[in-house]
């Protein structure tokens, strides 16, 4: 009895040490391929919920390299650069966009922010982004030769108006958000929807055992066709609340359309 208590034991301690020492420093790149012929050929790098924390610069780099190494048509941000709700709590945004602005891409880098840049000062952190060559889609877009990126507020800080950031858009979409919960407002003309902000669960059995959405595990994580609309939405590279990973470790993703 003794022996099964002390193997019980030693199982709980080391799964909580892996939680907390080594899988939310584990990244991943999960790639994704996706059936729309009007965006064949184009390759999207996605990441999102980075909350660095003050020490994480080598973490903040890590992530950075392993985007530049994806060759990514365009790289598309969704959000919570910054890390928990006060600003001592994290790696300061001017810091974080600094680095982020050495990510390459053929059409640039392109955001929305999150809950906890809201927190911290949304107007300071769209304002370090873009001084850094990230443009930041407020409920607006972005059009290119053959497609368009938009992207919409933060809906627990702000006022996300998908309307206006679909406006005079004629060309395939792809509609960037830091949360999936838009999804029932969103019209089937977007070809895709990018989201983060659920980190996965962050601790996971077969499925997620909470998410902070209302709509439960639907939109958890990875690629989901609802009747027509199609999002996809990342694990995300950081941790909030809690500083632990379980079964879900950080990724970025690499979306190719087919």
């Amino acid at each position: 009895m003794k022996i099964i208590f002390v193997s019980i034991l030693c199982i709980i301690v080391l799964t909580a040490c892996w939680a907390v020492f080594v899988e939310p420093y584990i990244l991943t790149v999960k790639r994704i391929n996706i059936d729309d012929n009007s965006l064949k050929g184009l390759k999207i790098v996605f990441a999102s919920d980075f909350h660095i924390k003050p020490y994480e610069m080598f973490r903040l780099k890590r992530i950075v390299k392993t985007i530049n190494k994806q060759n990514a048509d365009i790289v598309l941000l969704g959000g919570d650069y910054v890390n928990g709700h006060k600003k001592g709590m994290s790696m300061t945004i001017d810091k974080i966009a600094k680095e982020l602005a050495k990510i390459n891409s053929k059409y640039g880098t392109y955001a929305v922010i999150g809950n906890h840049d809201g927190w911290q000062g949304k107007e300071e952190c769209i304002t370090e982004l873009e001084k850094n060559k990230i443009q930041v889609l407020f409920n607006e877009n972005k059009c290119f030769e053959k497609f368009c990126i938009a992207g919409v507020d933060d809906l627990q800080t702000g006022r996300p108006n998908i309307g206006k950031a679909l406006s005079n858009i004629s060309k395939p979409v792809i509609l960037l958000s830091h949360t999936p919960d838009i999804m029932p407002d969103v019209p089937y003309s977007v070809n895709l929807t990018l989201a983060g902000h659920l980190h996965g669960g962050q601790i996971r059995t077969n499925k997620a055992i909470t998410v902070p959405s209302i709509y439960g595990n639907k939109y958890a994580n990875g690629f989901l066709n609802d009747k027509g609309k199609k999002i996809y939405t990342t694990k995300g590279l950081g941790t909030s609340i809690l500083p632990v990973r379980l079964n879900c470790p950080p990724e970025i993703a690499v979306i190719t359309f087919n």
